[in-house]
């Protein structure tokens, strides 16, 4: 397969910059038909690197987060590392946790496609992780969290003990791992309550035309109300750990923008994202089939009675 040069240039940027890949390491590639072409880039690249490489396609599951083939994850357990560039997600699913408890370091890229690859890749990643840690150290300090914006949104999340996480697209450790394209400070709430207003992107649903309102009690979604009823058969198809509020994130990478396509939406710097569902993988304690985020512009965000963030600018 011949591939444009600036795909292969970004493929080479994530190999070196990202997971600083060796000649002698072994590395698989998991991807499928729709992310083909962005499979085919990181093998072409990595084979210039190394001997040791292997790509598998497989087929597309139903659902972001629904566990590979059993298969899939034994080859995981046994690789220094993996790249997983698929349209739906792998990187909540015990077959990915386990790789890194084995030891294996990786990357996952769900839904990428060649624009939003050869865009959001060459970045700045110094700056990007300087902004996202210093975000996520701030998550680790906070009880309360409040996200307020002129549609209507206004949450409290109770964020006490947990610890933040930052994707800063560095996976250069064992064990270490990272979505690209990075940049996100993420936590998973203990509790939430109040209402939610989405209005930017809901994975597995794309851009929204009209946004759509999730009240929320006790950390769980309660009544989703919106033309679009895709969003409530997902999650309340999959039961109640579905409905659990899972995650909360800050968006910081300045590249990225506002699509329909929540790999790269919930990066794009001034917005938050919630996600719906399991948070095992990041310091939660509930385990779902599925996890679904969902995008929110230009919010109001308070943190023990600050403001950090007004209209989706960051003041910090």
């Amino acid at each position: 397969m011949k591939l444009r040069r600036d795909l292969r240039r970004a493929a080479h940027i994530a190999l070196k910059r990202s997971l600083g890949f060796k000649p002698e390491e072994k590395l698989v590639i998991i991807t499928d038909l729709p992310c083909q072409e962005i499979g085919q880039a990181f093998f072409q690249e990595a084979t210039r690197i190394g001997p040791h490489v292997i790509l598998i396609e497989i087929i597309p599951p139903k659902e972001h987060s629904l566990e590979p083939p059993p298969i899939i994850r034994t080859i995981l357990k046994d690789c220094d590392l993996f790249i997983i560039p698929t349209s739906k997600s792998l990187t909540h699913t015990k077959a990915r946790r386990d790789a890194c408890l084995y030891g294996a370091r990786g990357i996952t890229l769900p839904g990428i496609t060649s624009d939003v690859f050869i865009r959001t890749i060459p970045i700045d990643y110094v700056r990007l992780a300087r902004t996202t840690m210093k975000l996520a150290e701030i998550l680790t300090r906070t009880r309360v969290a409040q996200i307020k914006t002129n549609l209507g949104t206004d949450l409290e999340l109770d964020l006490n003990h947990r610890t933040g996480h930052a994707d800063t697209g560095m996976a250069q450790h064992p064990g270490s791992f990272s979505n690209l394209p990075a940049g996100e400070a993420y936590i998973a709430p203990i509790s939430a309550k109040g209402v939610l207003v989405i209005d930017g992107s809901i994975a597995s649903i794309g851009r929204l035309k009209r946004p759509i309102v999730v009240t929320v009690k006790d950390g769980r979604a309660q009544k989703i109300e919106g033309d679009n009823r895709r969003l409530q058969k997902i999650l309340f198809s999959f039961g109640p750990s579905a409905l659990t509020l899972g995650e909360f994130g800050i968006g910081t990478n300045q590249k990225a923008r506002i699509t329909g396509n929540i790999l790269e939406d919930e990066k794009a710097l001034g917005t938050v994202h919630i996600g719906f569902g399991d948070n095992i993988g990041f310091g939660g304690d509930n385990a779902a089939e599925v996890h679904i985020d969902c995008l929110i512009q230009k919010p109001n965000l308070v943190i023990d009675g600050k403001t950090i963030m007004t209209d989706g600018n960051i003041i910090i």
